[in-house]
């Protein structure tokens, strides 16, 4: 595989940065996160934290380098990540618990599978058009797919119906898996920046130059919009490149990554390692009910 990736996470007027991205790869796949920790409950930043590491540590066991399922797989983590930050609060006897919404990316082979869950999005852009985003999963992106023009005063449109870490079980989407084109680019993106940006501006920021200047670019046009009460912005994006491209982009080669191995980005923060609360025996857990996830799947398309 041969790609290119940038990423940056800017602060804004918010007084800490509790969005968290990073990626991770073998030989033949790829895994690209996304997280944004919320606001109005205690420890966004672990949560989001716990999203990315939890995710992170379950393809490590899984891609032999590549991941059987990549859907069943992305739904089975997320459940998995949701479960590691309720354990993580009852742990530490929280009266609430802390909340993130999550975006993940596969790619392997010639293809991309995603799942998303709450408002932070991924956009897919080739040949200088969106070719597909997520839909977030608020009351004000619902009541647009209802047909509706133009929400009531009385409803908040920035309020998510679902996440990560919230009593009940999160509901999220899976898309794909998507066939790549040479050139495609995939944007994975907090709702700082699409608050801020619209859908046409993002499409012809990413169409128009390589990921390593396009996406520092929206990230200051979000963030001079904004203005000083600017939320966090992250973003994170990759380029599937052909390989007369890939020298000229100083991207990312798997090809001399030997068997076995596994590269990531995504590093243990905070006063504590929260890895920590990954013990063997969840992570088997969680690999269990992938592997059983994957043999139903495997089933029914016998």
């Amino acid at each position: 595989m041969k790609f290119s990736v940038f990423q940056v996470s800017r602060k804004g007027g918010r007084e800490k940065n509790e969005d968290r991205m990073g990626y991770c790869y073998t030989r033949g796949s790829g895994l690209f996160l996304l997280a944004d920790g919320m606001g109005g409950h205690p420890e966004g930043e672990v949560a989001a934290q716990m999203a990315l590491q939890t995710l992170s540590a379950l393809y490590q066991k899984q891609a032999r380098p590549l991941l059987p399922l990549a859907a069943e797989f992305l739904s089975t983590a997320l459940l998995s990540a949701h479960d590691q930050i309720l354990r993580y609060a009852a742990k530490h006897g929280m009266l609430d618990t802390p909340r993130t919404t999550l975006v993940a990316a596969v790619v392997q082979g010639n293809s991309a599978t995603w799942v998303h869950c709450g408002d932070s999005r991924l956009y897919v852009v080739r040949d200088g058009l969106l070719l597909t985003r997520t839909r977030d999963h608020s009351y004000a992106e619902q009541h647009r797919a209802e047909g509706g023009l133009q929400l009531p005063h009385t409803v908040n449109r920035n309020v998510l119906y679902t996440c990560l870490g919230s009593p009940v079980k999160p509901q999220f989407d899976v898309t794909g898996p998507i066939v790549l084109h040479q050139g495609d680019k995939i944007m994975l993106c907090s709702d700082g920046l699409w608050e801020s940006l619209d859908d046409a501006t993002i499409v012809r920021a990413l169409a128009s130059a390589p990921v390593s200047q396009a996406v520092p670019d929206l990230v200051e046009q979000a963030l001079r919009k904004a203005g000083a009460r600017s939320d966090n912005v992250t973003v994170l994006a990759i380029e599937w490149e052909t390989p007369d491209m890939f020298e000229s982009t100083r991207g990312i080669s798997t090809d001399a990554i030997q068997p076995g191995v596994f590269a990531s980005s995504i590093q243990p923060r905070g006063p504590e390692s929260l890895i920590d609360d990954l013990d063997d025996a969840a992570i088997e857990r969680s690999i269990a009910e992938i592997n059983e996830a994957i043999r139903r799947a495997a089933a029914k398309r016998a």
